[in-house]
């Protein structure tokens, strides 16, 4: 199970979902977690230990305020984002880790509206509640000015893979050739891993390759005849499949 499936299947559990939203204010007893969300402490306990064993949540015995044996109180662990977007001719599903480091570390890949903030706390253990609230604010409005924007480039991808679609639909007759064009179309800026497609589809190794070829070199002569555009080279040569449309439309891509 890849991390992203495993993330997933944990937060598909309401009470999970609920544990940690308690859990990433401030640790917890599992009875406090039981009184909150209203289920048994065992319940709790279950899924304290799945969400443990995923190094979701840690735990550290702590005194008791009562006098009596040590309890186990527990906190979140791991930091992710999870992102999906999903219409017709879209699908992203997608993990992503979150960086590490203080704010001046982090200052050098943050939005120019942030870098004050970083800035300010950067170096100090603690800030005021005011300052807290004032800071959040901003990072907030910076966040829902990065997801509209986000949304936007999300709803124009969709439209130019539904029109491209449409080509593909037309221009290649199998299945298989489909499945692989649209595999360049998810991944315009790297090799196309052949394996994973030889899997996806049930071929042998060879046959996916000649698949690729015969599909690679048919794209070559369709934009060559379309732009004029001229890739001269040994036909070994291995080329991301973008390097097709030539010097122009590559975006300057690394």
């Amino acid at each position: 199970m890849s991390n992203i499936d495993e993330a997933l299947d944990l937060l598909q559990n309401k009470v999970r979902r609920l544990i940690m939203e308690r859990l990433v204010r401030e640790p917890h007893y599992p009875m406090q977690l039981a009184q909150q969300i209203d289920v048994s402490q065992q319940a709790i306990m279950k899924h304290l230990n799945i969400l443990e064993k995923a190094d979701f949540v840690s735990k550290k015995k702590v005194a008791s305020d009562a006098g009596g044996p040590p309890k186990n109180i527990y906190m979140v662990e791991k930091s992710i984002s999870i992102r999906i977007d999903l219409g017709p001719d879209l699908f992203r599903c997608e993990e992503r880790k979150l960086p590490k480091g203080g704010p001046m570390r982090l200052s050098s890949r943050l939005p120019s509206a942030s870098t004050p903030v970083a800035e300010a706390i950067s170096g100090r253990k603690k800030i005021s509640f005011q300052e807290g609230f004032e800071y959040l604010s901003q990072i907030n409005e910076t966040l829902d000015e990065l997801d509209e924007k986000r949304d936007a480039l999300i709803a124009l991808h969709q439209v130019v893979k539904n029109k491209i679609s449409t080509a593909v639909d037309s221009n290649f007759e199998t299945y298989e050739e489909r499945t692989l064009v649209h595999n360049m179309l998810d991944s315009p800026r790297t090799h196309i891993n052949l394996k994973q497609i030889s899997e996806e589809l049930r071929l042998g190794a060879s046959a996916t390759e000649q698949l690729m070829e015969e599909i690679r070199l048919r794209l070559l002569r369709e934009i060559g005849e379309k732009s004029g555009t001229v890739i001269s080279g040994p036909s070994d040569t291995r080329l991301p499949w973008w390097a097709m449309l030539g010097p122009d439309r590559n975006f300057n891509r690394r």
